[in-house]
């Protein structure tokens, strides 16, 4: 009997969360069906924009040297309607583009509002300017329509109080598929195992709708739960870090700092690059965000062996004054709490696990619209036997002689 209890009502939070929170599960997912490839798609929905076309342009794979950034700097610095970008996005490809970013104002800015920048986008072979959008700009054009994806996925366009919303979303995604789980264990048969991961009934019937259900949210549960955990942990790091510090070791997440200036100008931005790769020789650069007054340069790299591909979760701080490393955050030799959250990203879309863990999350990425679907249809056809059952209770007692009958 209380096993019974229990169950009703792990029943009734596995529901009531589906129903409020279901929408933005079935949006995360349909997102992340394409996030999961988001720089393949942006780059062939947008040809002319984000890849270099160079006809002398050598064909291997290789990042750009200090110096070869330097020039797209100076480049974007000498153009009146550019000016100095805020951070660069180096290109690795032999056809990819530089990405310069520059932050765009914004006035009163509340916790609803987006982030814009703006991106312009350099051949690297001859710093020709190929074109810019706004990312953070909603639309449904080419050259924005991935970057809407990925803000919807990330901040329902809604800034820090969508980015918010979506990362309690995945704590109780996390929690309703756990949930599920618990509802699907069947009887310690080898016959109830087996109805339990079979889709049984016609397309239309109730038995379909539940099988289907049960079945594939026993297989999908492991990875909607990590998609769910991992979703919070990058979007409220400062909910998840506590708790990670209370049982790891976690470097200190304090920014740091330039030193004196003493009258000195700000190192280029070749020097910059060139003082983390004698850091990490090994390192290929990936990002710069320059540095100022305010703030050392931040360049990102990715060594060999790093679980994150494309820009990797190296980063290296230098002063932007003294030319000093102040900082080096390497993730194959990170604390083990550093560790847990570098794997986070990786595990959120798949990357971490190659070309099968990507495909893996843009199956699962469809798993929430089933099962709202077959969700609802139960949920409204149990609603429906109920009210039958009791308007013949009440029709029942209104009739004497329809009591009498049942009473015979």
């Amino acid at each position: 009997m209380v096993t019974g209890l229990l169950r009703a009502r792990l029943r009734d939070i596995h529901l009531y969360v589906s129903l409020v929170f279901g929408a933005i599960f079935v949006m995360a997912g349909l997102t992340g069906v394409a996030l999961a490839w988001m720089h393949e798609l942006d780059a062939a929905l947008n040809p002319t924009l984000l890849h270099s076309r160079s006809a002398n342009a050598p064909a291997q794979a290789h990042a750009p040297t200090p110096a070869q950034v330097q020039a797209a700097y100076d480049k974007l610095a000498a153009e009146p309607g550019y000016g100095k970008p805020s951070q660069l996005m180096l290109p690795f490809a032999a056809d990819d583009v530089y990405v310069a970013w520059y932050r765009l104002p914004a006035k009163d800015k509340g916790a609803f509002d987006t982030d814009v920048s703006r991106q312009v986008m350099l051949d690297r072979h001859t710093l020709e300017v190929l074109g810019e959008r706004n990312w953070g700009e909603f639309g449904l054009s080419r050259p924005l329509l991935m970057p809407s994806l990925f803000h919807l996925h990330r901040y329902l366009f809604a800034g820090e109080a969508g980015k918010t919303v979506i990362g309690i979303s995945g704590l109780l995604l996390t929690i309703t598929s756990l949930l599920g789980l618990a509802l699907w264990w069947p009887k310690a048969t080898l016959s109830s195992l087996r109805k339990s991961v079979t889709v049984r009934g016609a397309l239309t019937s109730r038995q379909f709708n539940y099988s289907s259900h049960r079945a594939v949210g026993f297989f999908m549960t492991p990875v909607l739960a990590v998609l769910g955990f991992t979703g919070l942990a990058m979007n409220l790091p400062e909910w998840v870090r506590p708790v990670v510090g209370a049982v790891a070791t976690l470097e200190s997440n304090a920014k740091p700092v330039n030193g004196p200036a003493e009258g000195r100008q700000p190192i280029s931005v070749q020097a910059a690059l060139a003082a983390a790769q004698q850091r990490l020789p090994q390192g290929r650069l990936s990002r710069v965000s320059v540095g100022s007054a305010k703030a050392p340069f931040e360049i990102r790299m990715r060594q060999p062996g790093e679980i994150r591909k494309g820009d990797g979760s190296t980063r290296v701080s230098v002063d932007a004054f003294s030319g000093a490393v102040l900082r080096v955050r390497d993730p194959l030799t990170a604390a083990n709490g550093d560790t847990f959250f570098n794997w986070q990203f990786p595990l959120h879309t798949g990357e971490a696990f190659g070309l099968a863990g990507r495909v893996l999350v843009s199956v699962s990425g469809l798993a929430p619209l089933l099962f709202m679907v077959t969700g609802l249809v139960l949920w409204l056809g149990r609603r429906a036997m109920h009210r039958k059952a009791r308007a013949a209770a009440a029709l029942a007692a209104a009739d004497p002689a329809t009591n009498r009958q049942q009473a015979a």
